[in-house]
């Protein structure tokens, strides 16, 4: 080898390829006086994302075929939202009110509280819109014949009316149902306070009456059956949405894992507590 004759590469001794030597996949020429010429070739195919001039594209497809992102509709994308659906039981509240709280001790789990039916205030407001209305003409019908003395009285026997009344509808807001993982209870008054108790576990039978008015307006009578004969709490009237009331107190019954899967919890914790 002369001295201006250019090295090839791999030294004395290295076999080097011919033009039909096709040893690992290496085309001609696979060595020149610039070093080694990798080309492309059977070993050495159009892979996932190979490009012979851009290199690997993850975003190019296998072969000839190029990938395309999935599209989803509006309608499609909807139907993963939870909350788009029926429910099959009342959504549960997080937290007890201060009303009910302290009836609550730390280890029953909170499940729900409930006022009756706003049809239970029927009767008090008939009879304060009934007695505004006779007493009203009433004071009008003696104001004009002079007897003011009258007109005084039905203007206070109105008043103690109308304070009925008011009175009647603070007693429904205090009236609640509630619902724990141990028991049902009906907390109501004002200044006489009446809490009602009943153990889930001592519950054998369960029912709710709709009237076809109630069906209409939908509101219930609970019904609750109790292997002991004095019972604290056996009939609750007006309830409101009685059919899944119902099944929210009969899953807490019979199926107290389904209700803390369903909250997330530890069920175990729960039978526990």
């Amino acid at each position: 080898m002369g001295p201006d004759e250019p090295r090839q590469p791999g030294g004395e001794g290295v076999h080097r390829p011919s033009e039909d030597d096709d040893t690992f996949g290496y085309n001609d020429p696979a060595f020149s006086a610039e070093g080694p010429q990798y080309s492309r070739s059977a070993a050495y195919s159009d892979g996932p994302g190979y490009s012979p001039d851009a290199g690997y594209s993850p975003s190019a497809g296998y072969g000839t075929d190029e990938y395309e992102a999935p599209v989803f509709t509006e309608e499609e994308l909807s139907g993963l939202d939870g909350d788009s659906g029926p429910r099959r039981v009342l959504p549960l509240e997080d937290e007890p009110t201060t009303l009910v709280a302290r009836y609550l001790f730390p280890t029953e789990r909170y499940r729900g509280e409930w006022k009756r039916h706003w049809i239970s205030l029927s009767a008090p407001l008939g009879i304060g819109a009934g007695a505004t209305l006779l007493l009203g003409y009433l004071a009008g019908f003696l104001t004009r014949q002079n007897v003011n003395g009258l007109v005084t009285v039905a203007v206070l026997i109105w008043l103690g009316v109308i304070g009925w009344v008011a009175w009647k509808v603070f007693d429904w807001y205090f009236d609640r149902f509630i619902l724990t993982n141990k028991r049902v209870m009906v907390v109501a008054g004002i200044v006489t306070r009446r809490v009602a108790m009943m153990p889930l576990l001592r519950v054998t039978d369960m029912k709710y009456e709709q009237s076809a008015l109630g069906r209409m307006l939908n509101y219930g009578t609970f019904v609750l059956e109790s292997a002991g004969q004095d019972q604290a709490l056996r009939e609750v009237k007006y309830l409101p949405n009685p059919n899944e009331l119902y099944l929210r107190v009969v899953e807490e019954m019979y199926e107290p894992q389904a209700v803390e899967a369903r909250l997330g919890k530890d069920g175990d914790a729960g039978d526990d507590a």
